[in-house]
């Protein structure tokens, strides 16, 4: 009955302490896999957003990136007011409160690019004073935001269409339409390059050689030689003419030319100040209205003789008019024409002297 009794406590005992280390096994997996933390106390907080963006209960809350807190409660706030259609309840451990100012921004952030797990973002604030518990945090207005990315929708569309438009024009190239699809796939237009390039080939190696004008006006001694020859002339001529020689040389360099040549043009300076006072002959031509006017008087005096001439008036006019005036005169030319010609043929015939004795 003893050892019976012995028995019955010893398996007693077996199970009671794997029930107990059990029970710690659990504990430390849920401490190691869970975020619950029962040795830290937490204050509630809470914020306002016009779109939940599929955030979870128990989603992680973050301050610039660094875990404090979790997401407890979202759900819709019965508000009217689009900016606080849902309402979000988050607790945030007691001493990361004091790092959270009162003017700190809340806005719902993901993971990844694919979005899959989204947590609540906290971005830091610059008031000296902390927030307090129970009270709001407000969150980040994405009203701008949201409407850049309709506008990006826009853009896509329009880049769609135009990626389609590049498309079918690559399409009709690749099977050779048009001027550059011709350009891609005729071959025509490939040999007639190659011929180009052919025929420059040849020109290039002609012009390497010294076979025709350019090539022995590249190649060739000759006309370095008289380039050279030319050079020192021209090297000469500037020579003498720095040396004051011949007429260009004198005329940079005597001093004498200089100054005929400013008297020159000093005396044209007075005489061209005696025209503009109405000196002299010249100048009271230009200045004095009376001789204007009688060089206008003349000049209409001129121009009456002209019109009657052109009308037949007076002896020039008729002379220029009259055709049977024109006919005599040149009947009496062609007469005296002919008596000049018998006169030469025959002198004796107009010479006959005459003498007479009584």
């Amino acid at each position: 009955m003893a050892v019976q009794t012995k028995v019955a406590w010893a398996q007693l005992r077996v199970g009671i302490l794997a029930i107990v280390a059990l029970f710690f096994i659990a504990l430390l997996v849920f401490l190691l896999t869970g975020d619950t933390k029962f040795f830290v106390k937490q204050s509630n907080l809470y914020t306002y957003v016009d779109d939940a963006a599929a955030l979870q209960i128990g989603s992680p809350v973050r301050l610039n990136g660094i875990l404090a807190g979790k997401v407890k409660a979202v759900a819709l706030s019965g508000s009217n007011d689009p900016r606080k259609t849902i309402r979000i309840d988050f607790m945030i451990d007691q001493p990361m409160m004091k790092e959270i100012p009162e003017d700190s921004l809340v806005s719902i952030a993901s993971d990844n690019l694919l979005g899959a797990t989204k947590f609540l973002s906290i971005k830091k604030g610059k008031s000296p004073d902390p927030v307090k518990p129970d009270s709001e945090v407000h969150s980040l207005d994405t009203r701008e935001f949201d409407d850049l990315v309709q506008q990006g929708y826009a853009v896509l569309d329009s880049l769609q269409a135009i990626l389609t438009k590049v498309d079918g024009v690559v399409a009709q190239v690749e099977v050779g339409k048009g001027t550059i699809g011709k350009l891609l796939v005729d071959e025509t237009l490939y040999r007639s390059l190659q011929s180009i390039v052919d025929n420059v080939q040849v020109l290039a190696a002609t012009l390497n050689s010294q076979k025709g004008t350019l090539g022995k006006l590249i190649n060739g001694d000759e006309f370095y030689d008289e380039a050279h020859a030319t050079l020192i002339k021209l090297n000469k001529i500037a020579d003498d003419v720095n040396a004051g020689k011949g007429s260009a040389g004198k005329f940079l360099k005597d001093p004498k030319l200089y100054d005929d040549l400013n008297k020159s043009v000093n005396q044209l300076q007075t005489i061209l100040a005696d025209l503009n006072a109405g000196k002299g002959t010249a100048g009271m031509l230009l200045k004095d209205p009376k001789i204007a006017n009688q060089v206008s008087l003349t000049m209409d005096k001129i121009d009456v003789t002209i019109d009657k001439v052109n009308s037949g008036q007076g002896t020039i006019g008729q002379l220029l008019v009259n055709p049977q005036l024109y006919d005599s005169a040149n009947g009496m030319t062609r007469e005296l024409h002919e008596l000049l010609k018998d006169f030469r043929a025959n002198p004796k015939k107009f010479l006959r002297i005459k003498l007479a004795v009584f």
